[in-house]
């Protein structure tokens, strides 16, 4: 049986360890890959091809409303009715409350928190109608606990998930499964240049394989969030 699954922010880190996660355990899974990116889509789409699933590249700017709304399309025309939504696009930047600018604020919601929320609504009208359907957004444990230099970041996580209870609760009785998966450090070009060790944080991999463990439980069940951790604790 085909199963369609959208992942934005595909391109690298947990966004493509998510596809290759979801290729390598689900038969017959169907991969629409979605980033700014098409260079790096399309090196993710062979490596997941290369584990027996079949991908296509979709580039887009999932914070563009218009470019959003025809994504929707083109995933349908292309691929059918989608099946699983991984919200995982995202932008982390780090500044203080007193000098962050407003363009930077804005800019880590967009990439965060509205691109969840534009997604979703181009993608979960169709999950309702059908009755069935699966939506993960990309969390944070910023969106948990605030940090010193989270202006930004930590507002728009705490967003995401805020989002994500009010969708749990206005589509658990439509078919519709909502999971906010909210990770510590884990190890992506997010870090890069940071000076923490790799060795330090959590593998991509380890991340992306709880979206997998979640969406193959049984239909009577629903994780709403799930948190993880480095086993050390936070960086």
């Amino acid at each position: 049986m085909k199963t369609v699954v959208v992942i934005t922010g595909a391109s690298q880190g947990i966004g493509a360890a998510i596809a290759r996660a979801f290729a390598r355990a689900v038969p017959g899974v169907v991969l629409a890959l979605v980033a700014r990116n098409a260079r790096k889509l399309g090196a993710v789409a062979k490596a997941c091809g290369r584990l027996g699933a079949k991908a296509e590249v979709f580039p887009c700017d999932v914070t563009d409303a218009a470019a959003v709304a025809q994504l929707a399309v083109s995933v349908r025309r292309r691929l059918g009715p989608v099946d699983v939504l991984v919200n995982n696009a995202g932008k982390f930047v780090s500044a203080p409350f007193t000098t962050m600018t407003v363009a930077q604020f804005d800019e880590v919601l967009a990439a965060n928190l509205r691109s969840t929320f534009l997604v979703s609504r181009a993608f979960v009208p169709a999950m309702v109608r059908r009755g069935r359907g699966d939506v993960f957004n990309m969390g944070s444990i910023a969106g948990l606990d605030a940090y010193r230099g989270g202006t930004g970041y930590s507002a728009a996580k705490f967003g995401v998930r805020g989002l994500s209870k009010v969708m749990r609760a206005e589509l658990r009785d439509k078919g519709v499964r909502v999971c906010c998966v909210e990770p510590g450090a884990t190890s992506s070009p997010s870090w890069a240049g940071s000076g923490v060790d790799p060795r330090r944080m959590m593998p991509a991999d380890d991340v992306a394989q709880a979206f997998v463990g979640v969406y193959q439980l049984s239909r009577r069940t629903v994780v709403e969030e799930i948190v993880l951790r480095p086993q050390r604790g936070d960086v």
